[in-house]
């Protein structure tokens, strides 16, 4: 494996230091992540939505979920029984303590938490497992984008609960999906246009990534634990990841490269649009609570604004959602893509998903990011 060594999360010991960014709705379910886990990285299953192919979805959206985050843990658990297997739970997501309690009561090795700050992530992980009368094994881990971010919530756990995150990501301006930064934050490091190659100030935000990693340190010094750093955004090649170990970083998280893979939960036609992309079709766009994100431009992007819209159903997705403004059904959007309707869906991405050109497997993505090919 050359310079690159395993990822430790204390006694979780990835052999390959690469994560699989959770994806939802429906991208990273049980056969990607438990894939990556085969593969000597970290499978990640996102819990946006999860339980959305359930017959009482609809009707029952949190019991559907809820039911789906064991349903996909035993089947990723069975691809991969040795491996390292987590859930991606967004802050933002409503009744957000049940998804947690829920992935840890599945058997969850890691939890990795970001769209907002996981405030109560440690009482609620260690509420489930005391509830259960289960030993916690769960490591926890906040998704950062910013120095200032990272110092509360380190400084919040330290206070509040008397430890430190088992893993920090961090996640840069290049990423897909949700964003942790204004527009006016991505314009500013030239992270929002077309040709991000040429107009990213790298150097700029690597500063920020170098003080994430010192202040990380700090805590993880007072704990007399190591904290490992992981990186995330516009990460697709061996070089990148090796840039990124450079920089201090113990691993990295990637995922539009997994998802042109034959495991990848994603319809075909999902796939192909990646695959379709060029990079000029890779745009920053408003979501309908407000946040940025990074998406494939197709023709439901083109007509959002221009085309009425009326909402027909809630599906009780994200706590900051206002009904009567939003410009369509995020989950809606989502789940049109997720079961093959592209054209009429969202189709989040990374800044590199325009780099996909043909189905691979996640053993051939994972021997490049590595370099064992």
């Amino acid at each position: 494996m050359g310079t690159l060594k395993p990822l430790v999360i204390g006694d979780l010991v990835a052999r390959n230091p690469v994560i699989q960014g959770g994806m939802g709705v429906g991208i990273s379910l049980s056969s990607l992540a438990g894939a990556v886990a085969k593969s000597g990285g970290i499978g990640i299953i996102s819990t946006a939505q999860i339980g959305f192919r359930e017959p009482d979805f609809k009707k029952n959206p949190l019991e559907a979920n809820l039911r789906a985050i064991g349903t996909e843990m035993i089947k990723a658990r069975e691809i991969a029984p040795d491996g390292i297997i987590g859930f991606n739970i967004m802050v933002a997501t409503m009744n957000y303590a049940s998804y947690v309690k829920k992935a840890v009561l599945a058997g969850a090795d890691l939890i990795i938490s970001g769209a907002g700050l996981p405030v109560g992530l440690p009482e609620y992980v260690a509420e489930a497992a005391e509830e259960a009368g289960i030993k916690l094994k769960t490591k926890i881990a906040p998704i950062v984008s910013t120095v200032k971010s990272a110092m509360v919530i380190c400084k919040l756990w330290d206070r509040k609960y008397h430890q430190a995150p088992d893993l920090v990501v961090i996640e840069g301006p290049l990423a897909g999906g949700h964003l942790g930064f204004s527009k006016d934050d991505l314009t500013r490091l030239g992270a929002d246009t077309n040709d991000v190659e040429h107009t990213y100030k790298r150097e700029e935000y690597e500063e920020e990534i170098k003080g994430i990693i010192r202040l990380v340190k700090e805590y993880g010094d007072k704990y007399n634990k190591v904290i490992p750093v992981v990186t995330a955004g516009g990460i697709y090649t061996h070089e990148d990841v090796l840039h990124q170990i450079d920089l201090g970083a113990d691993g990295v998280q990637v995922a539009s490269k997994f998802v042109t893979t034959f495991e990848c939960d994603a319809p075909m036609e999902y796939k192909q649009a990646y695959i379709n992309a060029k990079k000029e079709d890779i745009v920053i766009t408003k979501s309908p609570v407000g946040m940025p994100g990074r998406a494939i431009v197709n023709p439901f992007l083109d007509g959002v604004g221009k085309i009425p819209f009326r909402l027909e159903h809630c599906y009780q997705c994200l706590e900051r959602c206002d009904r009567t403004t939003i410009p369509y059904c995020i989950t809606k959007a989502l789940v049109d893509s997720a079961e093959g309707r592209t054209e009429e869906g969202l189709l989040f991405c990374g800044s590199n998903a325009y780099r996909a050109e043909k189905l691979v497997t996640v053993d051939e993505v994972m021997k490049e990011l590595v370099g064992e090919n």
